[in-house]
């Protein structure tokens, strides 16, 4: 049953990013129904979940009855290791994607040959929105194989017809070298790594933000605009958001725009978003923070329906400067499974990092470390000095940030002032959490 011709018909609309909502609303209801359909007929997950509840596709009638859908979870995947979510047979898969499997069987993703070209033209929506175009030459410093982030970003920038350099991650010193004899204009990475760039740049005596670098597109983790403005500060940049799920279809899910940077627009024709309360699942209203859930309309290898990503943020229909009409997600602030409770508080690494960043004498490096202390859970957050602080003047400033985490995050911690280039620098995904609370049996 395929449905992919009609369907990539639109994407190649050049209106579709300005389309009016009630418009779009109606193609979304179009595809939805025929998704339902694929996955229900095609995958033994969704027509045993489904009929669990007593809901068929024919059931919905308008966007609002996806209500009465169960979710999709990442166990899901895990439990229909390794291709039982697949909706088409294997032969029609050309490519898998995976997860790092680091806690346990990977999660892993099929795209069809019609499903990368979808890919490819998100990802082109988004780096066109960030200002890239055929004139650039872009650095490609997100990682290459099973993980999505490089090859995404790869093929949509090769789309608008940039120079691509796939330099992947790693070797630091190796990627400034080239960032500066290419005359790289653009660079994706993740932002950790990006800071890590630019602070390995210093080291080395090159000021990047004099050069040709003009523009930067960071995801693959939260970050806060603390560090969106470090980085556009080091580097001479404009930084803009990106956003994507290997599960949904990697990075190109979502993304700012150079005009506004305020919210990512999520591409609507290709995913339909809701927010819900994630301890009763059901759907709160527009601008009310809460975790996103993401139904596919464009994917027929793996269609995923009510995926719950477990990122916590906010959404919001209101018009945009540039004229794009999707919706747009108000920043990722944190995930579910990021969260620590310590003694009863709720503490996001990304709100410790917004304390942190900008504060005098201190560098955007950090990690909290998590232990059990009797019976109780205790937080210690280890921060880098700046270079030229003296020795002496670490309990000092050890004393100031956690004065003001307590008061802004309204959580007690430890603070542990270290010199500079002690914390392990980011090559991709920044660990930013050491849990060392015995492991439950």
């Amino acid at each position: 049953m395929d449905h992919t011709p009609s369907l990539l018909s639109h994407m190649h609309e050049p209106a579709i990013e300005t389309m009016p909502r009630e418009r779009l609303a109606a193609l979304q209801l179009e595809k939805l129904k025929r998704t339902l359909r694929h996955a229900y007929e095609n995958v033994s997950h969704y027509r045993k979940s489904f009929d669990a509840i007593g809901v068929r596709p024919d059931d919905l009638n308008s966007l609002d009855d996806l209500v009465r859908f169960p979710f999709t979870v990442k166990n899901d995947l895990r439990d229909n290791y390794p291709f039982g979510m697949f909706a088409v047979p294997r032969e029609q898969v050309v490519r898998v994607h995976a997860s790092s499997g680091t806690t346990g069987k990977p999660t892993v993703v099929g795209y069809t040959r019609d499903d990368l070209e979808t890919w490819t033209s998100v990802m082109a929506r988004c780096i066109r929105a960030a200002g890239v175009g055929p004139e650039d030459v872009v650095h490609n410093a997100y990682g290459y194989g099973l993980f999505t982030g490089g090859l995404g970003f790869h093929y949509g920038a090769e789309r608008l017809g940039c120079t691509v350099t796939p330099v992947s991650g790693g070797n630091t010193e190796r990627q400034i070298m080239l960032l500066k004899d290419f005359g790289a204009t653009v660079l994706f990475s993740t932002p950790s790594y990006a800071l890590n760039i630019a602070e390995t740049a210093l080291r080395m005596g090159i000021d990047l933000g004099k050069g040709p670098l003009r523009v930067g597109m960071f995801g693959a983790e939260p970050w806060s605009e603390g560090l969106r403005r470090a980085l556009d500060e080091r580097l001479g940049i404009i930084s803009c958001d990106m956003y994507g799920l290997s599960e949904i279809i990697g990075p190109g899910v979502a993304s700012e725009c150079a005009e506004g940077r305020n919210g990512l627009h999520g591409w609507e024709d290709c995913f339909l978003f809701e927010v819900i309360d994630p301890d009763t699942g059901e759907r709160v209203p527009e601008g009310r923070s809460g975790e996103l859930v993401i139904t596919t309309l464009a994917k027929w290898a793996q269609p995923m329906i009510r995926y719950r990503t477990r990122d916590i943020t906010r959404i919001t229909t209101e018009p945009c400067i540039c004229g794009r009409t999707h919706l747009r997600i108000l920043r990722v602030t944190g995930r579910n499974d990021d969260m620590l409770i310590i003694r009863g508080i709720n503490v996001y690494p990304s709100q410790i990092e917004a304390v942190l960043l900008g504060r005098p004498n201190i560098q955007p490096h950090y990690q909290l470390v998590v232990q059990r202390e009797g019976s109780l859970d205790a937080l210690t957050v280890e921060v880098e000095a700046t270079a030229g602080v003296h020795v002496d003047d670490y309990p000092r400033l050890a004393k100031d940030v956690q004065h003001t985490i307590k008061s802004m995050v309204g959580v007690s911690c430890r603070v542990i002032v270290l010199s500079p280039g002690e914390l392990p620098r980011s090559e991709g995904k920044a660990v930013r959490v050491r849990d060392l609370r015995p492991k439950e049996r």
